[in-house]
């Protein structure tokens, strides 16, 4: 049976909106706003929520965009199968899921997010929100986060795009890691893959730099998707059974 908690008094109703290009079939993604400073001191109490050591030690932003992330994952599992839970922090400093479930977290200036599905359905999920960086701190950034390639098609560009693209991604860079990190088990960075293209509907395609697993390997390739709103950028990456 469904328990229905408490919404934190910092935090919006739930969305359910899809706000990608391109929904996948059983999964359930929910969203919500929430400000800092609307935190008070029983938001974790009424919504059943126990904030680990590191949170209660930590500031009202950092306890804020936790606490709603949870109250969306928790609420997205209660959709998906009536399931009263909350994901704890790993030592590796992902959500801990339970075994049959994959899903992912994700939040940024203002707003949280989260998606679930079976393992039977999605093996692996990872999604992403990150505010669009200004064109000087992109310029700054690309570097670190693009490959020779994907730099040499930025500089090929359009100018005004540069920000976004940076932006783009990243974000669809941590989104693969979210998404083959539980599958692999294998720590990998920016370096380790590359966008190979994307469109203005939302489509991307990554691949593979080096080896993860007997399975992935350098050279394979994965879908990505994304979506701009009000000055965010969200992405997906999602990994069929």
């Amino acid at each position: 049976m469904n328990h229905f908690f408490a919404l934190p008094a910092c935090c919006t109703p739930l969305d359910a909106h899809w706000p990608l290009p391109f929904a996948l079939p059983e999964t359930v993604l929910l969203s919500t706003h929430f400000d800092s400073t609307l935190l008070v001191n029983d938001d974790f109490e009424r919504s059943a929520i126990a904030p680990p050591a590191s949170i209660q030690r930590s500031v009202a932003k950092r306890q804020a965009e936790f606490l709603a992330g949870r109250v969306c994952a928790r609420a997205a599992l209660q959709q998906l199968e009536g399931m009263d839970f909350s994901p704890a922090i790993g030592e590796d400093r992902a959500p801990v899921w339970p075994a049959h479930i994959s899903g992912s977290i994700t939040h940024s200036t203002g707003r949280a997010a989260a998606i679930v599905a079976k393992k039977a359905h999605w093996r692996g999920l990872g999604m992403d929100l990150e505010n669009i960086l200004n064109p000087e701190r992109a310029e700054r950034l690309a570097g670190e986060i693009l490959t020779a390639p994907e730099m040499k098609r930025m500089a090929d560009g359009r100018r005004e795009q540069l920000a976004m693209l940076v932006t783009l991604t990243f974000s669809v860079k941590e989104s693969l890691f979210k998404a083959l990190y539980p599958i692999v088990q294998q720590r990998f960075y920016f370096e380790h893959a590359e966008v190979l293209e994307w469109s203005e509907r939302g489509e991307v395609r990554l691949r593979l730099l080096t080896d993860l697993s007997s399975e992935w390997r350098n050279g394979s390739q994965l879908d990505a998707q994304f979506a701009v709103m009000d000055g965010q950028l969200l992405s997906l990456v999602s990994v069929r059974a």
